[in-house]
């Protein structure tokens, strides 16, 4: 068992301040917030836990050196690439993650993707601008197929949802192995480039790894027929970001829904707001009433078990980034 109040450290983007629900923990533990690396540097000795509320951060390579206690580091995200540095990586310090906050509402997002995409609500919106009356025939959604890259707790939410409503999903993973109640098949992300073509929709909800940063560029733009559609909800460096406007200027794909870039805030001289079979919102697909909330109490849980000397939940396997699958 740990001491009686350990210190907590938790890093935050400049500005957010201690997170919503945090405060359970006073007289618990000795809560401090540091938002920079020269915060984090002076906050760092003598603290047990870190808990990473910013999940672009750069800060930790810069104020590693002065964890000299570390036994714990939880990220209040489903990806964790900003804290697998080579340290974190090399070290026996256990990295959990949000897995499970987001999955729902993150489902619910591609679903409305999907079909804002068949039912052209974009077209609609475009013509009551214009005040024009137009009629129109829109597509169906069931029977549509849809490819989800990453078969993990996300990826299997969205297959769920898409399953519900008469799509046919299939799923990517780092390897091919059997389908399931929720995926027609799962094949390996090695053969990804040879399974694109037979999909209407592919939506990306993998973590960022090596293995995944760069995986969609221009041979799998090509590869996917021209009416696809691509639905990224993972991390934006997964997307070749040139690739994919060109891709969509040429129609070698008919649409994008896009929730993560490359570069965040999306720059607004940015070409992909004019382009009108993009759909773009800010990294908020999972981002429900309350979920700070619910971040501070999932972490809460898990302290109460690492005090405890339990098995954390949602423990990522630092070679590939992710939380394995049960």
């Amino acid at each position: 068992m740990t001491q009686a109040r350990p210190k907590i450290v938790v890093l935050t983007a400049p500005g957010e301040g201690l997170p919503e629900g945090m405060n359970a923990l006073e007289g618990i533990a000795e809560l401090q917030v540091a938002e920079d690396a020269e915060s984090l540097r002076a906050t760092l000795p003598g603290a047990r836990v870190l808990c990473v509320t910013d999940f672009r951060t750069e800060a930790l390579a810069e104020a590693w050196p002065a964890a000299d206690a570390l036994e714990w580091i939880h990220a209040t995200s489903a990806g964790v690439d900003a804290l697998l540095i080579p340290e974190v990586r090399e070290s026996d310090i256990p990295v959990t993650n949000a897995r499970g906050i987001f999955d729902r509402c993150i489902a619910e997002y591609v679903l409305g993707q999907i079909i804002a995409f068949c039912k052209d609500f974009a077209g609609n919106w475009r013509l009551k601008q214009s005040h024009q009356w137009q009629h129109r025939e829109t597509e169906p959604v069931a029977g549509r197929s849809v490819l989800v890259v990453g078969a993990g707790s996300i990826g299997r939410q969205i297959a769920r949802f898409c399953g519900a409503i008469g799509m046919s999903p299939d799923g990517v993973g780092r390897r091919a192995r059997p389908g399931d109640d929720d995926f027609g098949a799962i094949y390996a992300q090695a053969d990804l480039i040879s399974v694109l073509p037979d999909y209407d929709f592919v939506v990306i909800a993998a973590p960022l790894t090596a293995d995944t940063e760069g995986l969609f560029g221009e041979a799998e733009f090509q590869a996917m027929h021209p009416g696809a559609r691509l639905i990224n909800i993972g991390r934006g460096p997964i997307v070749n970001t040139d690739a994919l406007v060109d891709a969509l200027r040429d129609g070698a794909i008919d649409g994008a829904a896009l929730d993560v870039f490359e570069q965040e805030p999306l720059p607004p001289e940015h070409p992909l707001w004019d382009l009108p079979n993009a759909h773009i919102s800010s990294h908020m697909a999972g981002d429900f009433i309350g979920w700070k909330t619910a971040l501070s109490q999932q972490f809460i849980d898990n302290f109460e078990r690492w005090r405890n000397g339990e098995t954390l939940n949602n423990t990522v396997d630092k070679a590939h980034g992710f939380v394995p699958s049960a």
